[in-house]
């Protein structure tokens, strides 16, 4: 469904909350949003609304001459918690590593990358680069092992009771059940799954109390650690690894090799970096979550305030098939970005409010969406649009840094899979087709129609499969041209008749629409009846068994463009 045209523009009206927050906050000072990417296996799509958010957010403040930063904070210093199901490259033995730091795990077998963090950054990086993204990257691996973050974690840990008191307050507040997981093409992407917003300890201690910091073994690297004890004045930590046995006494002062846990960990980021906008996912507003907790840690203890904080919905996928490289079923947003232009993936983000749910399309469905960005442009061209819509195509189609590539001669999408299906991608034949859609003007190349043609080629090739691809018979249907009746064989020669004066699509449109009118007596632009939209379904079932040996395919006026005028007259000569 359509975002409604009388709906308020949510990018703006964050956009002045977090100006007059940021001046009142911190007058002068460039405007800070922020968003939270683990890089534990492939970024999906849900966790790009992490990332669309305040992107749009930010870009909308900067086309009002503020100064910006789009924070993303790598969570590369997170615990590695589980093997996922789909990645290549790796087997049981990565299982090893659960609990090292994501930047300690090796990358999958073959992956041109240093460990595990960089593997999965390196494409998302990509389609952030695509979809015009700008923002400062933050490795929290570095932030941590660099001490960046020192004064932080000494402030923590000297004031660990009252953090305990803060979290105590929510331990016992029963957990919300955990979502089932459906199928992938009712799929719901959680944006905050495998982020560091992700469950996690939050510190309990043992008999030595609560600590909110968590060290990474000095033998085996992982953080299956217990502190023991800890001074204030000293910072004399020591702590036993529950996997390897091996302890050790250090002082936080000078160590490096650990991570406050999360619950903490966020707030302070908010306090140190100065954040005034950071949405979160839907998980965030029970009782107990990062987001509730953190706002009262920040303040009471890291003396901070908490960003504005929209809650954001999932995002679902509508019908992802097998892709050829399997990624256990959760697509990423280089998989959207295989199969449809980057304003339109913008756009689908930019048209909802945080808090509305949408999917995205890799079924059929995404020929009614790329139909439906068509008219958007078309309004937007001639005047007709309602401004939520205008702010919407316009964010999707360009930054404040300037408008993202397009397709110079957009043609339908659903025109363009169903050329590339027939054709199976071959190029002469293809501008053969596409350039007969209108011969008043026809193509003189084919990047007149990329980068879209090559999405519709890619959907038709990962997409679709086999057995629902269009193949075109190679000699005539002798058996069904024989069993026609006088009726039938007519309908066919008015519709060859007519081939060499309505070769274009419109013309052949008005062609296979008009035959069983003429049939039926009436003029080729009668309205159509009841019985005359019987009469001609029955007439394109006909074709189509005679031209695909199906009852459906592509629709018919592209078909016989693809086909060709010699090779329809052989296939439906009766």
């Amino acid at each position: 469904m359509a975002q409604s045209s009388t709906e308020t523009d949510w990018v703006s009206r964050f956009a002045d909350e977090v100006i007059a927050e940021s001046e009142r906050r911190a007058p002068g000072k460039p405007v800070v949003v922020a968003s939270g990417l683990s890089p534990s296996g492939p970024i999906h799509l849900g966790n790009l609304r992490e990332v669309m958010t305040p992107h749009l957010v930010a870009d909308e403040i900067r086309r009002r001459g503020h100064e910006v930063r789009h924070l993303i904070s790598w969570d590369d210093y997170d615990r590695y918690r589980k093997v996922p199901a789909g990645v290549e490259g790796i087997d049981e033995s990565w299982a090893d590593h659960i609990g090292k730091p994501l930047t300690s795990v090796p990358a999958p077998a073959g992956s041109a990358h240093p460990n595990w963090a960089e593997h999965f950054k390196a494409a998302m990086t990509s389609a952030l680069a695509e979809l015009g993204v700008a923002y400062d990257g933050i490795s929290q691996t570095e932030q941590y092992t660099a001490g960046a973050y020192r004064e932080q974690i000494l402030h923590a840990m000297k004031h660990r009771a009252d953090i305990d008191a803060i979290l105590d307050q929510y331990r016992t507040k029963k957990a919300p059940a955990k979502k089932s997981q459906k199928p992938v093409d009712e799929a719901e992407l959680e944006a905050a799954e495998g982020s560091g917003a992700a469950a996690e300890d939050d510190g309990s201690g043992g008999a030595g109390g609560y600590y909110p910091y968590k060290p990474y073994c000095g033998h085996c690297e992982k953080d299956l650690t217990t502190v023991t004890s800890y001074d204030d004045d000293t910072t004399e930590l020591s702590y036993i690894c529950t996997s390897c046995g091996f302890g050790e006494t250090v002082r936080l002062s000078e160590f490096n090799r650990g991570k406050l846990v999360w619950k903490v960990d966020w707030p302070m980021r908010w306090a140190y970096e100065g954040v005034i906008f950071e949405p979160s996912g839907v998980d965030h507003s029970s009782p107990g979550s990062s987001f509730v907790v953190g706002g009262q840690i920040v303040r009471e203890v890291f003396g901070g305030v908490q960003p504005i904080g929209p809650m954001y919905a999932f995002v679902g996928i509508s019908g992802m098939a097998k892709m050829s490289s399997s990624r256990g079923g959760v697509p990423t947003p280089a998989d959207a970005l295989r199969i449809m232009e980057a304003p339109l993936l913008r756009w689908l983000y930019a048209r909802r409010r945080p808090n509305q749910s949408f999917k995205i399309a890799f079924d059929q469905e995404i020929q009614r969406l790329y139909d439906e960005w068509d008219k958007l442009a078309a309004k937007v061209e001639d005047g007709t649009v309602l401004p939520a819509d205008a702010a919407a195509y316009s964010r999707a189609v360009g930054t404040a840094a300037g408008e993202l590539p397009r397709t110079p001669r957009p043609l339908p999408y659903r025109t363009l899979a169903s050329v590339v299906d027939i054709t199976a991608g071959h190029d002469e034949q293809t501008i053969r087709i596409l350039s007969d859609l209108d011969p008043a003007n026809p193509l003189d190349s084919l990047d007149e129609v990329r980068p879209r043609l090559d999405r519709a080629e890619n959907w038709i090739t990962t997409q679709v499969p086999a057995d629902q691809r269009t193949v075109v018979r190679g000699e005539p249907d002798s058996e069904l041209l024989a069993s026609l009746d006088d009726q039938g064989r007519e309908s066919l020669r008015l519709l060859l008749d007519g081939l060499d004066t309505h070769w274009s699509l419109d013309g052949l449109t008005t062609l296979v629409y008009g035959v069983p009118k003429v049939m039926a007596g009436l003029e080729p632009d009668a309205k159509p009846t009841p019985e005359l939209k019987v009469a001609q379904r029955s007439f394109f079932a006909l074709l189509y068994r005679l031209l695909v040996s199906r009852e459906t395919g592509p629709r018919l006026p592209t078909l016989l463009l693809a086909v060709g005028a010699d090779r329809v007259r052989k296939l439906l000569a009766a």
